[in-house]
C-alpha cells in the first residue's frame, strides 16, 4: 500500500518577505500620484499624458505605468484613445449628479449619528476649523481652504463614529473634488461656503438633528443644482453624458 502523499506545511512568512508585503508596488504609487494630480486639477481635464513624458518622470518601465493608467481609465479619470495617447478624462456629468446624490445621502446619516456624540472636543474643532477656513479665505489660499472644507466633513464623520459611511464618501469624492474646485475661485464661493459651514455648526451646538440636516442638505444639494444647470466657467472641462444614460 502506498504511503499517503505528505501534506505540505505553510512557509511562514521571513523578515524581508513581510517587508516586501508591506511596501507599496511600483504601479500603486504612480496611480497614487496621477489619481492625487488629477483630483485636485493639478492636471486638468483633457491635458494628454505622454506616455515618454510620464516614464521619465517616474523612472519606470511601461508595465506598471499602464496599469496605473488602466486602473485610472477604469476609475473615469483618463481617457486612452489606442494609437492616439493619454488623456485627463473630463468630469462626466452624470456620474458628478450620482456622486453628489450618493454623498448628500450619507452626509446626513452621519449627521444624525454625530448628533448624540457631541462634545465640546467635537466643537472646539469645527469652530477652530472655520476660524483657519475665515483665515484662508481671506488670503485666498483656494488650497489650503478645499483641504479645511474636506476638514470640515471628516471632522463629523470622526464623532459620527461611523467610518465605514465616510470610506463610502470618500469612493465616490473623486468627481465631486475635481468639480468643487473649478468652482472655488468664483467671486463669493469662499464666504458662501464658510457661511453654510456655520449653519450646519449651529445646527449640531443645538444639538438640533433637523436643523443641522437641512443645513447640510442645502449645503450639498446647492451643488447639485448647480451641476444640473451645468453653469460653469469651465464648459471644457465636462462631459455632458446625461443623453446618453437616459
Amino acid at each position: 500500500m502506498e504511503d499517503a502523499p505528505r501534506q505540505r506545511r505553510p512557509r511562514r512568512a521571513t523578515g524581508m518577505t513581510r517587508l516586501r508585503a508591506a511596501q507599496p508596488r511600483t504601479a500603486d504609487l504612480i496611480h497614487r500620484e496621477l489619481f492625487n494630480d488629477i483630483v485636485a486639477m493639478r492636471r486638468k481635464p483633457n491635458d494628454p499624458l505622454p506616455e515618454r513624458d510620464l516614464l521619465a518622470h517616474f523612472g519606470v518601465s511601461r508595465t506598471p505605468l499602464r496599469e496605473a493608467l488602466l486602473r485610472l481609465a477604469d476609475e473615469g479619470l483618463v481617457i486612452i484613445y489606442p494609437q492616439v495617447g493619454t488623456f485627463v478624462a473630463r468630469i462626466p456629468v452624470q456620474a458628478l449628479c450620482e456622486s453628489i446624490m450618493i454623498r448628500r445621502a450619507l452626509e446626513l446619516v452621519m449627521i444624525e449619528e454625530a448628533v448624540p456624540r457631541i462634545d465640546g472636543n467635537f466643537m472646539a474643532a469645527l469652530d477652530g476649523n472655520l476660524l483657519s477656513m475665515e483665515a484662508a479665505g481671506t488670503a485666498d489660499d483656494l488650497d489650503a481652504f478645499d483641504q479645511l472644507d474636506g476638514e470640515f466633513h471628516r471632522i463629523i464623520a470622526e464623532v459620527s463614529g461611523r467610518h465605514t459611511i465616510m470610506a463610502m464618501i470618500d469612493a465616490v469624492r473623486a468627481q465631486i473634488d475635481r468639480y468643487r474646485l473649478t468652482t472655488l475661485p468664483q467671486a463669493g464661493r469662499l464666504d458662501r461656503v464658510i457661511e453654510e459651514h456655520r449653519a450646519i455648526r449651529d445646527g449640531l451646538a443645538a444639538r438640533d438633528v433637523a436643523a443641522a440636516t437641512s443645513s447640510m442638505n442645502l449645503h450639498i444639494g446647492q451643488m447639485l443644482t448647480e451641476v444640473q444647470r451645468l453653469d460653469t466657467t469651465n464648459p471644457d472641462f465636462f462631459l455632458d453624458d446625461r443623453k446618453e444614460t437616459s
